[in-house]
């Protein structure tokens, strides 16, 4: 007996403050989402020592009465629900009640409020949850927290701080999600007497991209189109085709306002770029979702990070879709940027261009020819000048100069002038040089024309010689059984043969599946990661990218001029001309003003 017993209010605080104030960036935050759910139109934050020292927020919104300063510092107490019933549709960023408790629980605490047009404020001092000093005070309308040394009282907790500096970094990027996320209001941080950085309140969110991050990441950005359900919306900007990172530190999620982090939309934008992108890369995203807040659930998780969608395969859904058609979309952009023609010239009587595409009685990779097949003797050549070796610049009449393309008869689009290291083309155009990889080119055509001939005329298949059986969970089990016409149209005879036991009979014939078991629990992992609109053909994308890589034109197959015409038209007609299937750039454009630049014309 008397074993258990309730915890003085102290500790109960400082114990709820250990999910509420992680670190100085989380106290930040909570702070920030206060001032923004106030109404404030402007915000300045100064931090010493990384937060440890100091933080104060002072921000311009509603502020409060003496009541209400007082009962804001009582664990629970919030003015933003008023029943359970509240929590199914939270339209604020704060609702729980306890950030503020909790912050002075575990800091030297002083709380300045006033309203517009009171004639005096409110002081309230609190020193480690105990409250010493309530006065009138005279500052400006709105509110003032002020936070000096954090976890004084809790030395345990305070080792456990990073450096000064690592915490001023992530108090930092705390600040930039909650400006991106609300670029209507004004934000400024002041870092141990220096002022870091001043947002002025910004018309537009790509404003705001512009003044945090710089103009050449903005111009790298494409604004999301596309169409998607009525119930969601979503907005903002993602990177161009091969704009990515190595970690996930540029992709911003918001919903509703609110910088989330969400497996769920992670892997979605991931399927919205799929070939998109190098593997191992993250795409750069400022992507802004508004759902009606009744079917988001942000009551998951203390710091509120985390969210639950009441339908979170129609969000994934409508992800993707608006990611994939944001990336098509930008096609019209991209041609007019490398000054693409609408239409080649001829090439002359007699001087027919090779098809680089799939011819149509080709059905499956292997039949594809190792190499291209060239022009005939009457043909014309290309003409690739020996650069620095005037020996080997090639004798007119066995290649004549390409002709330059034009749109009109007197606007110059670009010409091909050359061939670098049997790979790279090079075509002056009104902005500069471009450079074009054959091999990437190529395999980005070869890749679109397969997937969509597979998705037409299903797989071809190979029997196996001893059918194979395997067992797998429940979960899974049940996902087969449900998805078996998929697998079929993929070209995989798989049928039931007993409780979660399925045996495979067939596989596709064009790929070497050396363990058809393992092969197919991964089929079975890939395919639960894709959305249910995802091409039957996603499952083979990968393999599919693999085997057009041997069959596309290498960096020492020599093409001739017409065959470099067909092959950038033919790259223009993809749905993502940008990219070769493994997210490699096709082209790059290199301008003017950066080559005056090199060569010391400019500075």
């Amino acid at each position: 007996m008397g074993r258990i017993r309730l915890l003085p209010e102290t500790v109960a605080s400082q114990v709820a403050a250990g999910e509420v104030v992680e670190r100085p960036a989380s106290l930040v935050k909570e702070l920030i989402e206060n001032s923004i759910d106030a109404g404030a139109g402007r915000i300045d934050i100064m931090v010493r020592r990384g937060g440890i020292s100091l933080v104060r927020v002072i921000d311009d919104g509603c502020g409060m009465d003496r009541d209400d300063a007082l009962l804001s510092l009582e664990r629970h107490a919030t003015s933003k629900i008023r029943s359970a019933a509240d929590l199914q549709a939270v339209a604020t960023l704060g609702f729980r009640g306890e950030a503020l408790p909790s912050i002075a629980s575990v800091s030297r605490f002083r709380l300045t409020t006033r309203e517009p047009h009171a004639i005096t404020g409110s002081e309230i001092i609190v020193n480690g949850g105990k409250l010493e000093i309530v006065r009138d005070g005279g500052e400006a309308p709105g509110t003032q927290v002020e936070v000096r040394s954090l976890f004084y009282n809790l030395p345990a907790r305070r080792k456990f701080l990073r450096s000064e500096n690592t915490e001023s970094r992530n108090i930092e990027h705390q600040i930039h999600l909650q400006a991106i996320g609300h670029p209507q209001i004004a934000f400024s941080l002041l870092r141990d007497d220096r002022v870091l950085f001043r947002l002025p309140a910004a018309a537009t969110l790509g404003d705001r991209i512009r003044d945090l991050y710089g103009i050449e990441l903005l111009e790298r950005l494409v604004e999301v189109t596309g169409t998607v359900p009525r119930k969601i919306r979503i907005g903002g900007f993602i990177g161009q085709a091969g704009l990515s990172r190595q970690t996930r530190t540029q992709q911003l999620v918001f919903v509703n306002g609110r910088a989330i982090e969400s497996s769920l939309i992670t892997a979605a934008i991931r399927e919205g770029y799929h070939t998109a992108l190098m593997k191992g890369q993250y795409p750069v995203t400022f992507l802004f979702l508004e759902l009606d807040p009744a079917v988001v659930d942000v009551n998951v998780h203390p710091a509120k990070r985390e969210v639950r969608f009441r339908d979170p395969a129609g969000v994934r859904e409508a992800i993707v879709r608006s990611v994939q058609q944001t990336l098509e979309g930008g096609r019209a952009a991209w041609q007019k940027k490398f000054r693409a023609p609408a239409s080649f010239p001829a090439t002359g009587p007699g001087k027919a261009v090779t098809d680089l595409r799939l011819r149509s009685e080709v059905s499956a990779p292997e039949e594809l020819p190792r190499e291209l097949p060239h022009l005939g003797p009457s043909a014309a050549g290309l003409a690739v000048a020996g650069i620095g070796d005037p020996g080997r610049a090639v004798k007119a009449e066995q290649a004549p100069s390409p002709a330059p393309v034009k749109r009109d008869g007197n606007q110059q689009e670009f010409q091909i002038i050359g061939v670098l290291s049997k790979l790279y083309v090079l075509m002056e155009n009104a902005d500069g040089l471009v450079l074009v990889d054959q091999h990437a080119a190529h395999e980005r055509i070869l890749f679109e024309e397969l997937r969509r001939r597979m998705e037409e005329q299903g797989v071809p298949t190979q029997k196996l010689l001893l059918p194979q059986t395997f067992d797998v969970p429940p979960r899974d089990a049940d996902w087969i059984e449900g998805n078996l016409l998929i697998l079929q149209k993929m070209g995989i005879g798989i049928e039931s043969f007993g409780p979660n036991t399925f045996k495979i009979e067939s596989v596709p014939s064009f790929l070497n599946v050396s363990d058809p078991v393992q092969f197919m629990r991964k089929v079975v992992d890939d395919l639960k990661s894709a959305t249910n609109s995802a091409s039957a053909m996603r499952l083979g994308e990968e393999m599919i990218a693999k085997s057009v890589c041997r069959h596309a034109v290498k960096a020492n197959d020599p093409l001739r001029y017409p065959e470099l015409e067909k092959l950038i038209r033919d790259l223009l007609d993809c749905d993502l001309p940008y990219c070769c299937p493994h997210g490699r750039p096709t082209m790059i454009q290199i301008s003017l003003a950066e080559l005056e630049k090199k060569f010391g014309r400019k500075v």
